[in-house]
């Protein structure tokens, strides 16, 4: 069943170089995220001229295809169509076979966007969860003790608790490995009886009398088990290490063990050496650093007056750029190691700030302009923007404006900057912006201070980004200029009279996608085809229903008459030129019988299309209902 996104979904595929091309495919809130072989074979200009596609973006390995709210669907139908995984082994990170080797930054951001992408969604439905009851405690509503509270705290803080085990499966999906041994590894990790070693009387110490003095509560082969004080549960970087050594390791018993005992005995030797391995050393180590890197950051938070007013000014000003680049991915760890190890983030609360003040920009420039193009698109953009999703404003309107960006990044960073300063924290992954509020009520203590905050934050950051470019906001004064009186455009005719149709309203589905270029179709009132252009005929079909044209500066257009009248056999057709023919616009090319036509049983819809697309930044169609003969019907920028 064709879907409306079909035609969008093959320009997307023929573009990033084909299917061939294509090593991997995922998506995000916005984005559609592929990995090539050779980026230099996708045509990102004839994409970013696309309608349904907001912009491309290069970054991190990855060739990202901004879409916008929609791109979920989107996604289906490229999948569908292209048959594409989301699975890249960890053979290909950064090996090359993306077209060039990525650098570490670069794999590290590619890992880590990987491995969260899948469960984002679910991810903030949690937190959202979480973030309602936090308020709901704190309104007197609920209590932590009511039966309503704790069921709905248990599909909430649950997802938080078992993160080991769905990070598990999505980490092995990344890396190539057996889902299953990664979520085997995660299970292990978050076990009870492991969990609850810690709440035991210790059995002993290692590095005694030193700085990094640690109690051991088990042993294994009489080597001391080094937990966390809360154990693995909710931890997020021992697991994704873990999961990458058991990809290698999986790999590994495949070539060396014998096929027919490799389904039971691979998971059996992979499990039974890196789940100890993960406990002995990834576990501790990776622990170790993760509170290294905690105290870093509270260490530059806790510079007396202006460690946090710095910090959160850098981020708030910064913030939007990273997500233009997808670069933000790499300060997620940071967020979830504080959720683990403190009970709360400080680290990342200045971003709240960030797409709040890029939707007020969005909203001053609705108010204040005069072109209605702008308004139609300024406003969906700002009520996407205030729900966290803020690409169509960034690439749609203050991107390539440039001004209207730029007070968006000085109105956050001031917001980031207050934000920084009072140390605000966060308590859980919350949803989207006006949905990650009671993220910041601390449950425990029923504090809604941090909350108090970031509001006062966020409030200044979008008075200061609207008030500003109120102020400073002026359209552009329109350049006008004749069709035909550049060589930047190519005005083509009406080679008939007619009503005219959309082409994804044909229903010959080859032309209806798009897939052979993009023009438009119409229903023709005379039987006489007209040359369009000036020209050369570059071919006739040999049942004469259809024609190809290269005009003077060299569109390269296709006429068809009629839907499937190649099975007339030339029946009702007379083709007064032939191929190599030079012709002049208004000429009569093709003589056909509209009646018979109809008689056959065949729609007489005759698509006029610019073949060679990629050449041009757009195909613009005409939006008029009817054109008569020598009217322009296609504009070629």
């Amino acid at each position: 069943m064709a879907n409306k996104y079909d035609g969008l979904a093959r320009i997307i595929i023929q573009n990033v170089g084909g299917k061939s091309n294509v090593i991997s495919l995922s998506h995000c809130i916005t984005r559609l995220r592929f990995k090539l072989k050779d980026e230099s074979k996708a045509n990102t200009e004839v994409l970013k001229a696309t309608d349904g596609i907001v912009t491309v973006i290069q970054s991190g390995g990855q060739y990202q295809i901004v879409i916008g709210n929609n791109v979920s669907d989107v996604y289906d139908v490229v999948n569908e169509i292209g048959h594409f995984s989301e699975e890249s082994s960890s053979e290909e990170v950064g090996s090359g076979k993306s077209g060039k080797k990525m650098s570490a930054g670069a794999m590290f951001i590619d890992t880590i966007s990987g491995v969260f992408q899948p469960v984002l969604g679910v991810l903030s439905a949690s937190g959202i969860i979480k973030g309602v009851l936090a308020l709901l405690v704190f309104l007197k509503v609920l209590a932590p003790t009511d039966g309503t509270y704790q069921i709905l705290w248990a599909i909430g803080d649950g997802f938080f608790y078992f993160l080991p085990i769905i990070l598990g499966y999505t980490s092995a999906k990344k890396f190539g490995a057996n889902p299953f041994i990664g979520l085997a590894t995660g299970g292990a990790l978050v076990y009870p009886g492991i969990v609850g070693l810690s709440a035991q009387k210790a059995i002993g110490t290692v590095l005694a009398g030193s700085a990094f003095q640690t109690s051991y509560f088990c042993t294994f082969l009489h080597i001391p088990v080094l937990l966390p004080a809360a154990g693995y549960a909710s931890t997020v970087v021992p697991i994704i290490v873990a999961v990458w050594d058991a990809s290698k390791l999986e790999r590994f018993w495949k070539k060396v063990l014998p096929d027919v005992i490799k389904l039971f005995f691979v998971p059996l030797l992979t499990l039974i050496i890196i789940v100890p391995i993960t406990f002995l050393v990834v576990g501790p180590v990776t622990t170790f650093l993760c509170q290294l890197i905690g105290i870093a950051f509270k260490g530059l938070y806790g510079i007396p007056y202006v460690g946090g007013l710095v910090a959160g000014l850098i981020l708030g000003a910064f913030w939007q750029v990273l997500v233009i680049f997808g670069l933000h991915w790499g300060l997620i760890p940071l967020m979830m190691i504080n959720y683990q190890m403190l009970g709360y983030d400080f680290v990342l609360s200045p971003f709240f700030v960030a797409t709040f003040a890029q939707s007020m920009v969005v909203l001053a420039i609705f108010i204040k302009t005069k072109d209605r193009k702008l308004k139609d698109i300024a406003l969906p953009a700002f009520i996407s923007g205030m729900f966290g999703v803020t690409e169509p404003c960034i690439y749609g309107i203050t991107l390539p404006k440039k001004k209207p960006f730029v007070v968006s990044c000085v109105a956050s960073a001031i917001g980031g900057g207050i934000t920084g300063w009072a140390g605000v924290k966060s308590y859980t992954v919350g949803g989207l912006e006006i949905f990650g509020l009671p993220s910041y009520i601390n449950v425990k203590t029923d504090d809604a201070t941090d909350m108090y905050w970031i509001i006062f934050a966020t409030l200044v950051a979008m008075v200061i980004a609207f008030v500003v470019e109120l102020i400073t906001y002026k359209d552009e004064a329109p350049v006008k200029k004749e069709i035909g009186a550049t060589n930047n455009k190519e005005a083509i005719a009406a080679p008939m009279k007619g009503e005219t149709k959309q082409l994804s309203e044909l229903e010959d589905e080859t032309f209806s996608s798009g897939v052979l270029g993009q023009g438009i179709a119409i229903v023709p009132e005379e039987g006489k085809i007209y040359a369009p252009c000036n020209g050369t005929v570059t071919n006739v079909a040999e049942t004469c229903h259809a024609i190809g044209i290269t005009s003077e500066k060299g569109a390269e257009i296709l006429i068809h008459v009629g839907m499937d009248t190649v099975k007339m056999n030339g029946a009702g057709f007379k083709v007064n030129v032939k191929s190599g023919d030079v012709i002049k616009k208004g000429q009569v090319l093709i003589e056909f019988d509209i009646d018979r036509i109809k008689k056959a049983g065949f729609s007489t819809d005759t698509p006029v299309i610019v073949t060679n697309v990629d050449k041009y930044i757009d195909i613009v169609p005409t939006d008029t209902k009817s054109v008569s003969l020598g009217d322009t019907v296609i504009t070629i920028l």
